[in-house]
């Protein structure tokens, strides 16, 4: 058992916890039982499992999926010293980076995020995305989605979700993305910007219910605060609100997104049914 904090083990797993380690090891770091779950429930086999003696108690039919594979018991502080989970679960595991899925070729639901800066948001648009069915998230910039806290957030979405992160620098990721963008609407879909309509200039934006989103679609949401840059803004085809009362000046992206990328799966759902009727 690895009892000492100082054990290479603790800087490595810190390190790991880091783009620049992740990139340098290719190995993803998971903190937590349920991102090993995640894991193992699409089909992935962790490389290496660090667990308390606790858990490995608490966890035999878990433990007993993962073999063979390389553990490591250590105790609860050491964990704590290696991870950033303020109170760990007992156990974290590491799997190859390019494990995740790639982006496909074919795509008719696209997320496009402008330098998204909290974890939380990210993670929450993350799972958004799953849930609605989304063929890649492009990033432009901003937090890492790799990163512990939005693995956490996101609940291991990025486990299913292809994604594409450009950058990191807003000075690469905004050009990048924008060429990206247009690349889409030369092949057919439309890009919508979701602005708020104090803030545009010219045409108003068209309530979201108002866009056919039966047709290949990329969505695209600005940041916290600043909102959509202009180059991104520039190079979309259309562009949607999300009405709300007065009394709030604007929504969270988060929560914006929710009704946003939902939409297209109701609609989607309902010309199926329709159709077969």
């Amino acid at each position: 058992m690895i009892s000492s904090r100082r054990n290479p083990l603790v800087k490595r797993l810190r390190s790991l916890a880091t783009r620049v380690g992740r990139e340098a090891e290719g190995l993803l770091l998971l903190e937590g039982t349920h991102l090993l779950q995640e894991l193992l429930m699409r089909g992935g086999s962790p490389l290496e499992i660090i667990a308390t003696e606790v858990w490995l108690q608490r966890h035999p039919g878990l433990a007993e999926r993962c073999a063979p594979v390389q553990w490591r018991i250590v105790t609860d502080e050491v964990l704590r010293a290696a991870l950033t989970t303020v109170t760990p679960d007992g156990v974290a595991c590491l799997s190859q980076l390019d494990g995740l899925p790639p982006v496909p070729s074919e795509l008719d639901f696209v997320l496009a995020l402008d330098r998204i800066q909290d974890p939380g948001n990210l993670g929450t648009l993350l799972r958004t995305a799953l849930a609605a069915d989304v063929n890649a998230v492009w990033m432009g910039g901003g937090v890492d989605p790799l990163g512990t806290k939005v693995l956490r957030a996101s609940a291991g979405a990025l486990l299913q979700l292809p994604h594409e992160r450009f950058g990191p620098g807003e000075d690469k990721a905004i050009p990048q993305l924008q060429q990206a963008l247009k690349q889409l609407v030369e092949r057919g879909l439309q890009v919508v910007a979701t602005l708020v309509p104090e803030q545009t200039k010219g045409e108003l934006p068209s309530p979201y219910w108002d866009l056919d989103w039966r047709r290949p679609t990329a969505l695209v949401l600005g940041t916290e605060g600043a909102g959509l840059h202009p180059d991104l803004q520039a190079c979309c085809t259309h562009a949607v609100t999300l009405p709300h009362s007065s009394r709030v000046e604007s929504l969270n992206v988060a929560s914006a997104a929710v009704p946003l990328l939902l939409e297209r799966r109701r609609a989607t759902m309902t010309a199926t049914s329709q159709q077969f009727g």
